[in-house]
């Protein structure tokens, strides 16, 4: 590597270095949640089924008992981990004799059945097909989505456990190779984009000289990054997108690269309260899976409200704060994971303060190229992150 790499790489390798030190935490997180066997699904799944043949028995209700994943006192922080429930936490009766809840009470028993032939006969289905096979008893696709989390957080296994496959959407572009677990070889060449596997728990042999990872919130963003060259410019690299709200196998994916290279993985969102709430996404997660789903070492690399006040955005490139973004701020403030994030906290103050919000494209009111040709790699190359 040239002299002038090695320096432009130097804060990106001292950061590294420090990610570095809590590997041995996050190991030990990781192994305290085992991968539930096969047959261990299935016992759990018949032992739901036996409850609820009981309580027939004796003609009493039968009911289903969820953990109550819509309430942030159920949720603890781990600085290794991210967001996870908590071992003592608060629960939802789903009952099957009330009108507001035997709907979902035969949704649950409906996905359960099918999640069961899966396990059973070794075989994977998305949540797509699952809603399409039956769309008249669920109606669509987010209640099949969310049943689905509440199941895994009923069981305690990750939602790959219940050979329930989420469809991708995200791409992925840089200095990566891997195999499927079919066998197919994937080269993520600098210059395209490669879809995301639906199954990330099957791709094995990565190979990759990255020195860092960069998620990019947009999935415009990404393809001007590609066609501004990026990947070469700043190789070695790798660009990911989950076009958006990052899905889960987008979110799976950065994960298995962060295990697999510990390397640093930086953010690209908008200045506005989605796109923070959307980098939030990439760090914690309110599911049973945080352990596989998130990356708490993630850093935000842009666009960072107090880049607006440094580089003098023009104006009229920036967009107001309506009422709802400012109820969306108040409420990631109010977050438990954002306590151990104090420069996060005064970056999402400042928004509230300036009352003003920005997306990405607004950098080309400096210059058309000044993403990719100066902010970008001053950012990298000068450590501009928090």
């Amino acid at each position: 590597m040239s002299a002038f790499k090695v320096q432009f790489f130097s804060e990106i390798d001292k950061l590294r270095v420090q990610l570095l030190n809590n590997v041995d935490i996050i190991a030990e997180n990781q192994r305290a949640v085992e991968e539930t066997s096969q047959d261990g699904i299935l016992t759990q799944i018949e032992g739901v089924i036996l409850g609820i043949m009981t309580s027939l028995s004796r003609d009493e209700v039968p009911i289903l008992v969820l953990p109550n994943r819509s309430s942030w006192a159920n949720i603890s922080f781990d600085s290794a981990v991210g967001l996870q429930m908590s071992s003592e936490h608060s629960v939802t009766s789903i009952r099957s004799d009330c009108s507001s809840s035997v709907t979902k009470f035969a949704q649950i028993l409906k996905i359960l059945s099918v999640i069961y032939r899966l396990v059973q006969s070794n075989s994977y289905a998305t949540k797509r097909d699952i809603y399409y096979n039956n769309i008249q008893l669920f109606g669509s696709q987010r209640t099949v989505d969310s049943i689905i989390d509440d199941i895994s957080c009923m069981l305690k296994v990750p939602r790959r456990s219940l050979h329930v496959l989420a469809t991708s959407k995200g791409l992925i572009s840089g200095d990566l190779c891997y195999l499927e677990e079919d066998g197919t070889r994937v080269d993520c060449h600098p210059t395209s984009a490669v879809s995301i596997s639906s199954n990330i728990g099957g791709i094995r042999n990565i190979v990759s000289s990255a020195k860092f990872i960069m998620i990019v919130e947009k999935d415009a963003t990404f393809q001007r990054l590609l066609d501004d060259d990026l990947c070469t410019k700043l190789s070695p690299c790798i660009l990911i997108t989950g076009k958006g709200v990052p899905d889960v196998n987008s979110r799976l994916m950065v994960r298995k690269l962060w295990d697999t290279l510990h390397i640093p993985i930086f953010a690209l969102v908008d200045a506005d309260p989605h796109g923070t709430d959307d980098l939030s996404e990439c760090r914690s997660s309110m599911s049973f899976e945080a352990h596989s789903l998130t990356v708490p070492s993630v850093m935000w690399l842009g666009l960072l409200p107090s880049d607006l006040q440094r580089l003098r955005v023009p104006e009229d490139s920036l967009i107001p704060l309506t009422k709802t973004d400012e109820n969306k701020l108040n409420s990631l403030l109010k977050r438990p994971y954002l306590t151990s994030q104090p420069d996060w906290c005064k970056e999402i103050e400042l928004m509230q303060q300036s009352k003003v919000k920005a997306e990405l494209q607004s950098l080309s009111s400096i210059a058309p190229d000044f993403l990719s040709n100066i902010y970008l790699p001053n950012k990298l190359r000068y450590g501009g992150w928090v």
